[in-house]
């Protein structure tokens, strides 16, 4: 994946990937590629308070075999954070960014 620019390649996996954890009864209340700039690189948070009742390791673990099933170029693992709906990043955003519950393709 490119790092210093978000390809849109990038953006629609992910975006394929919130549909299967939803269609999966995965709860995500909240999901945004986020550039970390002290590593280089884009990682798509995921908030779900399936993180916050069973914990991070439970949650990649239920993301796995949704994501191996896509079969998609643009996301592993690796580029994925869980979070809970309480992490701060998540509030703050959710005060500043009013959506619906679909996707929406937000830019800031």
């Amino acid at each position: 994946m490119d790092k210093t620019v978000l390809v849109e390649k990038a953006i629609e996996d992910g975006k394929k990937l919130i549909e299967a954890l939803d269609k999966a009864d995965f709860q995500v209340e909240a999901a945004m590629w986020f550039y970390l700039p002290d590593s280089d690189e884009w990682r798509l948070f995921i908030a779900s308070p399936f993180v916050e009742t069973n914990g991070p390791t439970e949650a990649y673990g239920f993301i796995q075999p949704v994501l191996a099933n896509l079969k998609l170029s643009e996301i592993s693992l690796r580029n994925i954070s869980v979070l809970s709906p309480k992490h701060h990043l998540i509030s703050l955003l959710k005060t500043a960014i009013h959506t619906g519950p679909g996707i929406s393709r937000i830019r800031f």
